[in-house]
């Protein structure tokens, strides 16, 4: 499944990599996109979308 999110408070790169290690410990083999300029995640994962959002809301980011 592919879900894409509106994430806000990505920076900078450290931002970007916290993200990513987040939904990769989730499902290590989950496919992780990241557009900073323009706040988006899309996320390759067998997870439900709730359980991805979880995970990068608990690094400190708003999630849409």
């Amino acid at each position: 499944m592919e879900h894409t999110f509106q994430v806000q408070g990505m920076t900078c790169g450290h931002c970007e990599m916290a993200v990513k290690k987040a939904v990769l410990r989730l499902d290590a083999q989950a496919q992780v996109q990241i557009d900073r300029n323009h706040d988006k995640v899309v996320v390759q994962t067998e997870q439900p979308r709730e359980t991805v959002a979880h995970v990068i809301a608990e690094e400190g980011y708003a999630v849409a």
